[in-house]
């Protein structure tokens, strides 16, 4: 029949156009298999995406903008109050900031504070992500719904009912260990040590969710063939799963790191406000303390922009390690 696809007929042709089905040719013989045109949309696009853009640009730009402008300028309470005119320091505060002694230990402190959270809450968040795997239904829901449960309470909530865990008068911990009326608030350590507790308690759970369900996606056949091969849980975990599950573990490794960086409401809360003398202060609360204790507003947003150059790095970071996890995979 003339005019059908497979050219049977006389005198039309056809060729297959794309996905789009078959068409004439202007001329030359049957052609087929051409490739689809590339989508050009133009600004199609950007228009659907400019009211999200608005609004992270409102939600995001504008504050980080104040943020540093206020880093630059000379804003006190007098400022504030109006008592005295907005000076322009330049990078005064800046200078200011990089000469005091207390800003470097703050902010070593709050490194090796956030390094310790990140270590614990990674080895504590695998190894129950790895117990999931081997426990039956009902102990592995239990598990699930507490950590979740940890996960979902408000962090002052949980710093309040470690505090009381924890209080040298009617805490249930020192009892059981004997320790009288040790106050694990008072020495720097120990403060520090019972702010990493709480914040490992309410992170592991993020952190065992994601690896279990990276671990589940593993085939059975890879694990049992080590198994039969004689490999140990923990050469499993070091040789099998944790190359399988590098791209997991760069996520929740830097998220950890953010999220540690950041702590403010449980060193606030657990330690009254950074501890005897501010012996257990980090970055966030001494921010908080230059800007509003202090009526120092400026120097509390430079503080603010060194935290976010640093977090910035560490997020260009995570997106470096993810590109190059894309490649490799």
């Amino acid at each position: 029949m003339p005019g059908t696809p497979d050219g049977s007929g006389a005198g039309e042709r056809w060729r297959l156009r794309g996905v789009g089905g078959w068409s004439r040719p202007r001329g030359g013989s049957r052609t087929f298999g051409t490739a689809p045109r590339p989508y050009r949309g133009g600004g199609a696009p950007w228009l659907y995406l400019a009211p999200a853009l608005v609004i992270l640009g409102g939600l995001l730009v504008y504050p980080i903008y104040q943020l540093g402008l206020i880093s630059f300028l000379q804003y006190t309470q007098a400022q504030v109050s109006g008592g005295e005119p907005t000076t322009f320091r330049g990078f005064g505060n800046y200078a200011e900031l990089f000469g005091d002694d207390q800003f470097w230990q703050v902010l070593l402190a709050t490194v090796l504070f956030a390094a310790a959270c990140v270590v614990s809450t990674l080895a504590v968040g695998c190894a129950l992500a790895v117990l999931l795997t081997r426990v039956r239904a009902v102990p592995r829901l239990a598990l699930m719904l507490a950590a979740l449960g940890a996960w979902a309470t408000p962090a002052i909530t949980g710093s309040t009912v470690w505090l009381f865990l924890f209080d040298p008068d009617f805490g249930p911990v020192n009892r059981v260990l004997g320790l009288g009326d040790h106050s694990w608030t008072y020495g720097r350590i120990s403060a520090f040590f019972l702010v990493l507790l709480e914040v490992v308690w309410c992170s592991f759970p993020f952190v065992m969710v994601t690896v279990y369900a990276g671990i589940r996606a593993v085939p059975s056949e890879v694990l049992e063939a080590a198994a039969l091969d004689g490999a140990s849980q923990w050469r499993i975990w070091r040789s099998v799963l944790a190359p399988m599950l590098r791209p997991i573990l760069t996520v929740v490794t830097i998220q950890s790191v953010i999220w540690d960086f950041k702590v403010f409401t449980q060193i606030y809360v657990m330690t009254n406000g950074g501890g005897i003398a501010g012996q257990n202060l980090v970055l966030n609360v001494y921010a908080y303390q230059q800007a509003f204790a202090s009526s120092q507003y400026s120097l509390g947003s430079a503080i603010g922009v060194v935290m976010l150059l640093i977090l910035l790095a560490v997020t260009l970071v995570y997106l470096r390690l993810l590109r190059r996890q894309g490649e490799e995979l």
